[in-house]
């Protein structure tokens, strides 16, 4: 798959049975349509949904529409999580949605940290990405 932010091949992660596409130039990664919501409710997080993308709030940018690595279309700009809320190029016709270079951990720290005692605490998709998606 050619990355939607920088055109470089990206390379297929596996977490859970579910391949995430990363690309290791730009640290972007793609979630094919449910694939994030199947990553949250995987790791205990079943009142955090990322259902329906399409239904997010638009979100106000200059930055240039980037094309779908599926279907090749222009994708929106659409508001996911709150404060702040983090921008992400999403589908149009529903094949997925991309979030740049740490987009992805800044929407997993706002969700709710994972049982004390468990794991440190600590939320387990902050874990995996910390694991998987580190900072070069």
């Amino acid at each position: 798959m050619i990355c939607p932010a920088c055109k470089s091949n990206m390379i297929v992660v596996e977490y859970k049975r579910i391949e995430l596409d990363f690309c290791p130039k730009c640290r972007g990664v793609w979630f094919d349509a449910g694939e994030l919501d199947i990553m949250l409710k995987s790791s205990g997080l079943d009142g955090v949904s990322a259902d329906n993308p399409g239904s997010l709030p638009s979100a106000v940018t200059t930055e240039r529409v980037r094309k779908c690595p599926i279907c090749r279309q222009g994708m929106s700009k659409k508001n996911i999580g709150e404060n702040p809320p983090v921008m992400i190029d999403v589908c149009r016709r529903g094949d997925g949605m991309f979030f740049d270079g740490g987009e992805l951990q800044q929407l997993v720290a706002q969700l709710p940290v994972g049982e004390p005692g468990k794991s440190g605490g600590q939320n387990p998709v902050m874990e995996f990405l910390g694991e998987v998606f580190q900072k070069q």
